[in-house]
């Protein structure tokens, strides 16, 4: 099963790289990740999606709480949650193919960045599955580079540390 993990840290200096590490080393694989400050400049957020069953899941629920850096760990599959990504896409458009790049980027509601005469870049947001799709109708024209970020998201609840924090109740800060 995949699990989006939401973990607030805080931001100092080589907490991404522990992390990373404690993924790699007992074998968790990291589908998705990203990173960034929050509200707070003293945290950071970092979104983890990966893979495993429940037994997994509390493996690394026990590993990151290990680490010292760790504030909140908040587990948001199962729940409502709202993600989404960002991706750049480079595409051969020139001739007749253009337009239709063109009326298919405007469907899928993305901005063209970048005009070349053979090709077009364009900017996408959205969730995973509309990311895919909008890239398997851009592979018939041929995809030249592509960029894409991790997933990023929160709870839709506006409390939802309460009912979906995993973090041992030693560590809680309210």
């Amino acid at each position: 099963m995949r699990h989006t993990i939401s973990v607030l840290v805080e931001n100092k200096f080589g907490v991404l790289a522990r992390i990373a590490g404690l993924f790699s080393g007992r074998g968790f694989n990291i589908d998705s990740l990203t990173v960034g400050p929050t509200d707070d400049p003293s945290m950071s957020k970092m979104t983890i999606v990966t893979t495993g069953d429940d037994e997994v899941l509390e493996q690394i629920d026990k590993q990151l709480h290990k680490l010292v850096d760790v504030v909140k760990v908040t587990d948001l599959t199962g729940s409502g949650f709202v993600s989404r990504e960002l991706m750049l896409i480079k595409v051969k458009a020139s001739g007749k193919s253009r337009n239709e790049v063109m009326q298919i980027a405007a469907i899928f509601k993305a901005d063209i960045v970048h005009v070349h005469h053979e090709a077009l870049i364009m900017e996408l947001t959205g969730e995973s599955e509309k990311i895919d799709a909008f890239i398997e109708l851009m592979d018939k024209f041929g995809i030249i580079e592509l960029g894409r970020t991790g997933k990023v998201a929160l709870a839709r609840a506006p409390q939802p540390t309460e009912a979906l924090d995993i973090t041992p109740s030693y560590r809680q800060t309210d």
